[in-house]
C-alpha cells in the first residue's frame, strides 16, 4: 500500500470493492480515497514528458494509460472506461511491445505531462497588510514581509494594500515619495467603483483566448516585478506607521478589513483574472468596522463564542458570513487565492473569513502576534522552492474524475469548489462537494489532500470473477515557472463478491479513519456536535456487526481482525477531539483546526486524530507509549505530538532533578543526554511541518500539563483506583469515558440484535 502510495499519492478505504450497491451499503465505509495529486515523485523533474496527452473520442476523453489493451500491428488502442477504439496518432508509428511510450508503461500509472502552453503572467503576491498592531508587532510584521521578498523569485509580481481605519492601495511605479489610493473604511465597494478609483477603468482591452489582458500601464502602477520595485517596496514597508486613528482605552482599534480584501479582489479581478495569484492578508485583530465587522468598537461588547452562534445571539455573524462568502465566489472565479495570517491573542473572525480560504485552498495560519516563530516561520515556509529553484505551488488548478460505469462519484471534501460538471460518472448520493465529477482549487502544493467518494451502481449483467472497476484522476495545473501541465493518475481495484473475505482483508483502517472523519468535519459545519456524535457511532457499531466474530448477545466474545483492530480506538480519539468537540476552543480555533484536517494526508491527519506519544526513560531507548494517563511516569519525559502542539512533559522526579540543576553536576552526564534527547527529536519534528507546531515544555503538576492531559485516555480518573487500589500513572481529572469503558459498550451494542 505504501508502494503505490508513492508511486500515485492514491490510498483507498478498501483495496478490493464490493460487486453490488446493497454489499457496499453492507460496507459501512464507502469506497473512497484521499489523493495527493502534485505527491513529488522525482523522475518527472528528471525525465519530464513534453508533449501532449492522446485523449479517446468525445464524449468518453479519457487518457491513455497502463489499463488500455493495445493492439501494435494495427496501431490501436481500446479504453477502458468506454471501450472504444481509437487510432494512435501519427508520431506514435515506431510504437511495439518492446519500445512503448512511458503513459503504456506499468510503473507510470501515475504520470505528468508538461502541455506546449505558458502563462503569460509570472504568480502575483498581493500583501494586505493591517496597521492597527502594537510598534513591536508592526516591526516584526514588516521584517518578515521585507525578507519574503527575497524568497519570491525575481520574476514573480508583488503588490501593497494596508488598512486601518481607511484601505490604502499603495503605488509602487511612483518611486519620486509615497503614493496610495485611500477607501474608506465604512463603506461597500463594489468592482466597478474599485475599477473607477483606481484609474484602471478603459485600460483592461478585451483579450484574445488564451492571451493576458492588455492592461496598459494602469495596472503596473499597483502592481509589479520583484526586481523592479523591490527598492520602493521596501522603503515603503519599512516606513510604514501605526494607524494614526486615536484608539480609546474602551475601545477596540477600527479596522476594516472587509473593504481590504474586497478591494484587494476587486483590483486583481480586474487586472489579472484567470491569472495565478494569491491575496495574504495579515490582520491582528477583528474587524470592527465596514462590511465584514464582526464585532464593535466597544471592548464591553465580546466577539461571539460557539454558544452565541448556537443560540443565533450572534447579531454580526450572518452578514459577516455573507460578505465574506460572496468574496470567495469572486476569488474561485477568477483563479485567485486568499491566504489569512492571524496574530493575535483573541479572535480576528476567521470562522466568517473561512470561505475565502477554504474555497479557494489558500493557508490559514492561526498565532498569538507576529513576533512569534510560528508566525514567521509558517510564512517563510510557504515560499519553499524545488530542487530547480521553483516555488513549490501550483495555480488555478482543475481536478476531473472519470470512472468505468461500476462506479459513480458522489463527491469531494477538501479545498475546492464545484465545476459543476454534470458528467454520467456523477452519482445520486452527495458526499461533500458533490453533483459534479470536478473541482476547481485556486492554488495547489505538493501537500494539498483530497478525499474523493464513490458509490457502487448494480449491474444488468453479473460481475465476472476477478473484474475490476478502474479511476481516472486528472489534474491540470499552472505550474509556479508558468508551465501548464497535466498530472494523470490511473488505478484499478478489484470487485470481489458480497461475503468475500477479500473484502474485509483490503480494508486500510487508517486511510478509512482520516476518510470518515472528514465526513464527521463537513457534517459538524451543518448539523449540531451531538448529532455527528451519534452518527459516528451508530456507523462504528455497524462495521463491528458486519466484519467482527462474535456470539450473539455475548460482548466478551467479539474479536476484530488485525486490519479492523486499531479503528475503534481512531474513532475514540476523534469523538473527543477539537475537530467535533467545540468545548474550550473559540469558533476562530475550530474553523482553523478543521481547515488544516481537510488539506493534509493520512500520516499527518491521524497524528490530529490520535496523537502520538514517546517515552524516554533511563532503563530503555525511547519508546512510543500508549496516549493513556498510565504512561506518566515521575521518572520518564514525554513527548508529545498532537501536530498543532509539540509538547514535552517532565514527570514529577525529572523535573526536581533538573530545578536543582542535577544536569550541570560531574556524574550526571546521563540525565543531561535524557533532558536533550526529547528536544532534539522535537526539533526534527518542526523542520518541515506547516504550519508551524505550538512548543511546549512543562512540568508534572504545572498549568501547561493540560495540554497533554486533555489528549490522554483517562484510564484512572479521580472516579477510579482508591487508597487501597492506587492505579498506575497520573489521575485526570475528567468525566469522559475512558477508552476500555467506551470499547465494553460498543461490544454490547455490536452483538445486541439491531443497532
Amino acid at each position: 500500500m505504501q508502494l503505490l502510495y508513492k508511486q500515485d499519492g492514491i490510498r483507498f478505504s478498501w483495496n478490493a470493492w464490493p460487486s453490488s450497491r446493497t454489499e457496499a451499503t453492507k460496507a459501512v465505509v464507502p469506497i473512497s480515497c484521499l489523493y495527493t495529486p502534485l505527491k513529488e515523485r522525482e523522475d518527472f523533474t528528471e525525465n519530464p514528458i513534453w508533449y501532449e496527452p492522446v485523449t479517446c473520442k468525445a464524449p468518453c476523453r479519457a487518457i491513455l494509460n497502463p489499463y488500455c489493451q493495445i493492439d501494435v500491428r494495427a496501431k490501436l488502442w481500446i479504453c477502458p472506461f468506454c471501450l472504444q477504439r481509437n487510432a494512435f496518432p501519427p508520431h506514435y508509428k515506431d510504437i511495439s511491445n518492446v519500445n512503448l511510450p512511458a503513459e503504456l508503461l506499468p510503473k507510470y500509472t501515475t504520470i505528468e505531462y508538461n502541455i506546449n502552453r505558458v502563462a503569460q503572467i509570472p504568480p502575483i503576491f498581493l500583501f494586505v497588510v493591517d496597521t492597527c498592531l502594537e510598534d513591536e508587532d508592526l516591526k516584526a510584521l514588516k521584517e518578515s514581509l521585507i525578507i519574503s521578498l527575497s524568497l519570491l523569485p525575481e520574476y514573480a509580481w508583488v503588490g501593497l494594500i494596508t488598512f486601518g481605519t481607511m484601505t490604502q492601495v499603495h503605488e509602487l511605479g511612483f518611486s519620486e515619495c509615497p503614493k496610495s489610493f485611500v477607501f474608506r473604511g465604512t463603506k461597500e465597494y463594489t468592482g466597478k467603483q474599485i475599477q473607477e478609483m483606481l484609474g484602471l477603468t478603459g485600460s483592461v482591452r478585451p483579450s484574445q483566448p488564451g492571451q493576458p489582458p492588455q492592461t496598459g500601464m494602469a495596472a503596473n502602477r499597483f502592481l509589479l516585478p520583484v526586481k523592479d520595485c523591490e527598492f520602493v517596496l521596501t522603503s515603503i514597508l519599512e516606513n510604514l506607521q501605526r494607524d494614526p486613528w486615536p484608539v480609546a482605552d474602551d475601545k477596540r482599534s477600527i479596522r476594516c478589513t472587509g473593504v481590504a480584501t474586497s478591494v484587494a479582489v476587486g483590483l486583481l479581478e480586474t487586472t489579472f483574472p484567470n491569472t495565478g495569484s494569491r491575496i495574504m492578508l495579515f490582520s491582528g485583530g477583528a474587524c470592527t468596522d465596514g462590511p465584514g465587522q464582526i464585532v464593535s468598537s466597544e471592548l464591553r461588547e465580546s466577539i461571539r463564542t460557539h454558544h452565541n452562534i448556537e443560540k443565533e445571539t450572534a447579531k454580526w455573524y450572518k452578514r459577516a458570513n455573507k460578505f465574506y462568502d460572496a468574496l470567495a465566489k469572486r476569488a474561485c472565479a477568477n483563479g485567485h487565492t486568499i491566504d489569512i495570517f492571524a496574530g493575535c491573542l483573541d479572535q480576528i473572525g476567521l470562522l466568517e473569513m473561512k470561505s475565502m480560504v477554504n474555497h479557494t485552498n489558500g493557508v490559514m495560519v492561526l498565532s498569538d502576534s507576529f513576533t512569534t516563530a510560528i508566525f514567521k516561520q509558517s510564512f517563510h515556509r510557504l515560499f519553499q522552492k524545488d530542487s530547480a529553484g521553483h516555488l513549490m505551488m501550483g495555480f488555478n488548478a482543475t481536478i476531473d474524475v472519470q470512472t468505468t460505469r461500476e462506479l459513480k462519484v458522489c463527491g469531494m471534501i477538501g479545498h475546492a469548489v464545484s465545476n459543476n460538471k454534470k458528467s454520467s460518472y456523477v452519482g445520486e448520493t452527495e458526499i461533500g462537494i458533490g453533483n459534479t465529477s470536478s473541482w476547481k482549487m485556486s492554488s495547489i502544493t505538493p501537500s494539498t489532500t483530497n478525499g474523493i467518494y464513490f458509490e457502487v451502481v448494480n449491474q444488468p449483467t453479473p460481475f465476472t470473477p476477478g473484474s475490476r472497476g478502474l479511476i481516472q484522476f486528472v489534474t491540470h495545473y499552472q505550474h509556479s515557472s508558468g508551465q501548464f501541465r497535466l498530472r494523470v493518475t490511473t488505478v484499478a481495484r478489484n470487485f470481489a463478491e458480497g461475503q468475500s473475505p477479500e473484502i474485509a482483508n483490503s480494508f486500510d483502517q487508517e486511510t478509512a479513519a482520516v476518510l470518515m472523519a472528514r465526513i464527521a468535519v463537513f457534517k459538524g459545519e451543518v448539523d449540531d456536535g451531538p448529532d455527528v456524535l451519534r452518527w459516528l457511532d451508530r456507523m462504528l457499531i455497524r462495521l463491528c456487526q458486519r466484519f467482527a466474530d462474535y456470539r450473539k448477545d455475548d460482548p466478551h466474545s467479539l474479536r476484530l481482525s488485525e486490519n479492523f483492530s486499531i479503528y475503534p480506538q481512531f474513532m475514540f480519539h476523534l469523538r473527543r477531539s477539537q475537530f467535533l468537540q467545540v468545548f474550550n476552543n473559540s469558533p476562530d480555533e475550530t474553523a482553523f483546526y478543521r481547515h488544516v484536517l481537510n488539506r493534509e494526508g493520512v500520516d499527518n491527519s491521524l497524528i490530529m486524530i490520535q496523537p502520538t506519544l514517546t517515552s524516554y526513560g533511563f532503563d530503555a531507548p525511547p519508546q512510543p507509549v500508549l496516549l493513556d494517563s498510565v504512561s506518566i511516569k515521575p521518572d520518564t519525559i514525554l513527548l508529545l505530538d498532537t501536530f498543532f502542539h509539540i509538547l514535552l512533559f517532565h514527570g514529577s522526579t525529572i523535573a526536581q532533578w533538573r530545578i536543582a540543576g542535577y544536569q550541570d553536576q560531574e556524574g550526571y552526564e546521563n540525565f543531561k543526554q535524557l533532558l536533550e534527547a526529547p528536544v532534539l527529536d522535537a526539533q526534527d519534528l518542526l523542520l518541515d511541518r506547516f504550519p508551524v507546531p505550538r512548543y511546549i515544555d512543562c512540568d508534572q503538576g504545572g498549568s501547561q500539563a493540560r495540554f497533554l492531559l486533555s489528549k490522554l485516555n483517562p484510564s484512572s480518573t479521580h472516579a477510579t483506583g482508591t487508597p487501597y487500589n492506587a492505579s498506575a500513572g497520573a489521575i485526570v481529572l475528567t468525566d469522559d469515558v475512558s477508552l476500555q469503558v467506551f470499547m465494553e459498550h460498543l461490544k454490547k451494542l455490536a452483538v445486541a440484535g439491531g443497532s
